[in-house]
């Protein structure tokens, strides 16, 4: 016998509500009070219903918009392939009347962030994709959409709220473990004497701090692995080449033998220069992500290790699963879409 098709009225009859009520519920129209939606909501996922996309689409001509609020960026740098992420989702969202549009902003200045949210605020988007790089007011940012009722997605880092709707980024504090771990693979505690980490000099209310929990991990695998190893931190100026050069030439001369370095940020490339000008035998270099400037560096032999990911997958990804959910109300089987780690070498690297 043919399985009965589940219809808009069994929906309905399940809920206890209108066919109306369900219709505005489907096409995100009308005034519908949160207690119906979540009964709604409910009889569609025990029933198993699905409505005719196409149909909802010709239905309604409701302006639905997928927002990115995004790090300004110059070509090659690690935002422009979350934007071209972004792009890409936006191509296929576009065929099923879901826009996109991106709001820049200043990665180094809060302001400008807070300028740029507001902009997304004004515009009423239907969904929103977020990079948290300023924590407090990226907070301030998710209450406020929450308020609203806009589904909001975290990429490349997450804050710890209860209300995001998905997130699509590396595990971020075992990211930073996996890191410690190649670094000291095979290693004895008294070989491990020294650790360099590079950071990125960041925005001045020290609110940016995209890595912290990347560190955690890392700190975590050293304290209970070599606890007597001294980890130096050193920060260094990305808009500034000549002054990354000097910082580093001057840690190197009073540390010439130290032979472990990481990176917990894009940007290893930034002081491969200084690491092949500088070199000690069998030092070890491990950075993040597959930008070509890493990649490079990995060629060229001054990174030993890149630990990346599909950088791009992550926006658009984002995008798609706001567009089931604008669309359809269909959420994400895992809230936390973690992306894979790949582990790159010089013996891997031209095949990724």
């Amino acid at each position: 016998m043919e399985e009965k098709k589940i219809t808009i009225f069994d929906v309905a009859e399940k809920a206890g509500v209108s066919k109306g009520t369900v219709d505005r519920v489907l096409h995100n129209r009308g005034e519908v009070s949160r207690k119906s939606a979540e009964k709604v909501r409910k009889a569609i996922e025990e029933l198993n219903y699905e409505p005719n996309l196409y149909a909802s689409l010709l239905a309604t001509r409701k302006n639905r918009v997928i927002a990115c609020v995004l790090p300004q960026y110059t070509p090659g740098e690690y935002w422009e392939k979350i934007h071209e992420g972004f792009k890409a989702g936006g191509e296929l969202s576009a065929s099923l009347n879901v826009g996109t549009a991106v709001f820049f902003y200043d990665q180094y200045d809060s302001e400008s962030f807070r300028e740029a949210c507001r902009r997304m605020i004004d515009s009423k988007p239907s969904g929103v994709v977020l990079p948290p790089l300023f924590k407090n007011d990226a907070m301030e940012v998710a209450a406020l959409l929450k308020d609203k009722e806009i589904p909001y997605v975290y990429v490349d880092t997450k804050l710890e709220d209860v209300n995001y709707f998905a997130y699509f980024g590396m595990p971020m504090y075992k990211s930073g473990y996996l890191c410690a771990s190649l670094l000291t693979d095979r290693c004895s505690a008294s070989q491990v004497d020294e650790v360099l980490i590079v950071r990125i000099r960041r925005d001045k209310s020290k609110q940016s701090d995209p890595t912290i929990n990347r560190r955690a991990g890392f700190s975590d695998f050293m304290d209970a692995n070599f606890p007597d190893a001294k980890l130096h931190t050193l920060f260094i100026d990305p808009s500034d080449p000549a002054s990354i050069e000097a910082t580093m030439s001057a840690f190197f001369a009073e540390h010439p033998h130290i032979a472990y370095v990481v990176m917990f940020s894009s940007r290893i490339h930034l002081i491969a220069k200084s690491l092949a000008a500088n070199p000690c035998p069998g030092r070890r270099v491990i950075g993040f992500d597959d930008l070509e400037g890493n990649i490079d560096a990995v060629r060229q032999g001054h990174v030993s290790i890149l630990i990346t990911q599909h950088t791009a997958d992550q926006s658009r990804l984002a995008v798609s699963t706001l567009t089931d959910y604008i669309l359809m109300h269909k959420a994400p089987a895992n809230r936390d879409c973690y992306m894979h780690m790949d582990i790159l070498t010089r013996l891997n690297i031209e095949n990724y």
